[in-house]
């Protein structure tokens, strides 16, 4: 039996990030279910780094990851982890009021988020409709991320850190044993001090072999098509256009133009394909709001993201189960916010604390704590 002080399960870029983190602070040890870390939800993101996105604990957790994403520590990556985009959010009509209330909850805590006319917006992206976009709110200083940079840069920096990845180690049972945790594969067991659960849609499966009362975690559907867009040099510039009710949103790709009709569709944790049904409805609602006309998919595929009631991601130790500690429910929000959350939660673990930077945003541990979905 192998022995450590944290063990963490998940290697997607909650579980790396979180390891990696704590290897500064003893031995680690990070399982995977899967034959290679970020196969589920990490390595199905279309990933951006937007301040107006989700609610407002989310957005202080990004906030708070931005300055790692922009200037990351020596060696962590070879290229980049971001790069400017911009973010068109988008309103018809019958969306005016929406798009109001929304720019201004978001200029409270980003202000350089601002309104555009219609005219601006299709000088932005030229193929919106004129019969389509009334007006929009432009924040222009979102970035495209870098995911299998950022993924493979937390799981490098953790291996220099001397933390051991374990693939193929799918976790069959847990038990406390005084205090300490014995973790159980097909491959080997572990001994460890603190669990970390970042199982991703697995996580209250993970927390019921522990023992622990489930976090409602409910894994949803979202569906991403890649398609030919226009042959025109401006393609590259354009920004990721977002309806402001969030029905659709699409953004360049490598040349092409990749889209999501922006679905959650309940499903159980699984590896997870796209219904036909969403590809169509990602390929109608682009088509209405654009002058876009959509022949041929190139690529599509569906991702898992994981909410619990609130949408507010789950860091916390379990109160009922000293040395299991829970880091679940990203949502959508979770490479955008993973340096921010990774940090939180190997204060929290080795200090009882938060960093200082997230205390002074005003956060506190009581509002990351599973214990305020353990009812």
């Amino acid at each position: 039996m192998k022995t450590g002080d944290f063990l963490v399960i998940g290697a997607g870029i909650a579980g790396a990030s979180a390891a990696y983190e704590l290897a500064a602070h003893g031995r680690v040890a990070l399982l995977e279910r899967e034959s290679m870390p970020g196969y589920h939800s990490t390595g199905r993101s279309a990933a951006v780094l937007t301040e107006n996105y989700g609610n407002k604990i989310v957005r202080q957790l990004t906030i708070a990851s931005r300055p790692f994403f922009e200037n990351p520590p020596d060696g962590f990556a070879s290229y980049p982890l971001v790069s400017p985009r911009g973010v068109l959010w988008i309103a018809r009509e019958d969306q005016l009021e929406t798009l109001a209330a929304t720019l201004a909850e978001a200029q409270q805590l980003v202000p350089t988020i601002h309104a555009v006319g219609a005219s601006e917006a299709r000088r932005l992206c030229p193929v919106l409709r004129k019969d389509y976009v009334a007006t929009a709110a432009l924040e222009p200083d979102a970035m495209d991320l870098d995911v299998n940079e950022i993924h493979q840069g937390f799981l490098k920096g953790f291996k220099r850190r001397h933390g051991e990845i374990v693939t193929n180690a799918e976790v069959t049972r847990l038990t406390q044993s005084g205090d300490s945790w014995v973790v159980y594969t097909p491959k080997e067991s572990f001994s460890t001090g603190i669990v970390v659960n970042a199982a991703g849609a697995w996580c209250d499966e993970i927390g019921r072999l522990a023992g622990a009362r489930p976090i409602g975690l409910a894994p949803k559907r979202r569906t991403i098509v890649i398609f030919d867009g226009l042959v025109t040099s401006d393609l590259p510039s354009w920004p990721i256009v977002v309806d402001v009710d969030e029905q659709f949103y699409f953004k360049p790709e490598s040349g092409r133009i990749l889209a999501s009709p922006a679905d959650e569709t309940p499903v159980p944790p699984c590896d997870v394909y796209p219904e036909d049904y969403d590809v169509a409805l990602a390929i109608d609602r682009v088509e209405k709001a654009t002058t876009l006309s959509i022949k041929n998919i190139r690529r599509k595929w569906a991702g898992l993201r994981c909410f619990v009631e609130d949408k507010t991601p789950v860091v916390g130790m379990d109160a009922a189960l000293p040395g299991f500690f829970w880091l679940a429910g990203q949502g959508g929000y979770g490479i955008m916010t993973s340096p921010a959350m990774a940090r939180a939660a190997a204060t929290l673990i080795v200090d009882r604390r938060l960093p200082e930077d997230l205390a002074a945003s005003g956060l506190v541990p009581e509002d990351l704590s599973p214990a305020r979905l353990q009812r």
